[in-house]
């Protein structure tokens, strides 16, 4: 690894070149007075995604010069996140499953911790069964199953309809358009089929305390949507209404699985226990955290 000696400020709108060495130790410099915990990553993320570098190009050569226009164009992208604007909001897109996918203020930004649910749905959902994802945002769980789930096929809901427009959005990126139906609604007062149709359904719900939510990280509480964060006074409105109304959905021996917060697994059990849900269990994450609670469909009661 090279060591470099602090830089110098410079003048981002002048049009003498700076070699590239340079032009990442003065972003890492911003990003670190910013408070940026991995500040030297994310200005690494940011000099490769705007002059298309790789690492190699980079250590072959460091004192390479960058135009004055290019120039420009990073330390803008710089300053962004130096507000602690998301990463993905500032280049617009987020990496999930090793897909990328369009990002911007009106969804959550795409995070590995939630890829525990996609494995768990990829485990369940039958070759050609049907999905539902509640609470979709930018699309990012749905659709990272059906690209694996090649002839199965999905619905997606949120109330929000810039969420909706971004989730489809990415559809047609990864051609999904013809397999994922997108709805308008609050959890099941979207249009959705009536009867059992569905063989898994997932949710990433909102599951902050509201009282909680203007307490994290500015990249958080200001830069992403309120209604995505919000899970009312304890964090569990939407794990108490889907465990009611996720029943009369999903098929017999259908699975359900809802993220949750890292201290929410054993309540978010108990809740869908006393909604008639079996085989309840808590996934964790890569990092050892309680991430997703599975669970099977109810048992139908005999009229």
């Amino acid at each position: 690894m090279h060591s470099w000696a602090p830089v110098r400020p410079m003048n981002d709108r002048t049009a003498e070149p700076v070699c590239i060495k340079t032009l990442y130790e003065y972003a890492a410099q911003i990003l670190e007075a910013a408070g940026i915990e991995e500040a030297r990553l994310d200005a690494w993320l940011l000099l490769e995604y705007q002059l298309h570098l790789t690492r190699a190009q980079f250590y072959a050569r460091p004192e390479r010069m960058v135009s004055g226009q290019d120039r420009e164009a990073f330390l803008k992208l710089v300053r962004e996140r130096a507000k602690r604007r998301p990463l993905a909001q500032v280049t617009g897109t987020g990496w999930f499953m090793g897909h990328d996918f369009v990002v911007s203020g009106d969804v959550l930004t795409p995070r590995q911790d939630t890829e525990t649910l996609v494995l768990a749905a990829l485990e369940y959902l039958p070759p050609e069964g049907d999905i539902l994802d509640l609470c979709t945002g930018s699309g990012c769980i749905l659709i990272s199953v059906l690209l694996e789930k090649d002839r199965a096929c999905g619905m997606g809901t949120d109330l929000s309809l810039e969420a909706l427009r971004i989730a489809r959005e990415n559809a047609r990126r990864h051609h999904l358009e013809d397999r994922i139906r997108w709805l308008h609604g609050d959890l099941f007062s979207a249009p959705l089929p009536e009867g059992n149709s569905f063989d898994v359904i997932v949710s990433n719900p909102p599951y902050i305390p509201a009282g909680e939510i203007d307490d994290l990280m500015p990249e958080v509480s200001v830069y992403e949507p309120r209604m995505a964060l919000d899970g009312g006074r304890d964090g569990l409105d939407f794990y108490r209404r889907i465990a009611l109304q996720a029943g009369a959905f999903i098929r017999p021996g259908g699975r359900l699985l809802c993220e949750i917060g890292y201290d929410q697994g054993q309540e978010v059990s108990s809740l869908f226990a006393r909604a008639g849900w079996q085989d309840i269990h808590v996934l964790k994450d890569l990092a050892g955290h309680d991430r997703v609670v599975s669970a099977s469909s109810p048992e139908k009661q005999e009229d």
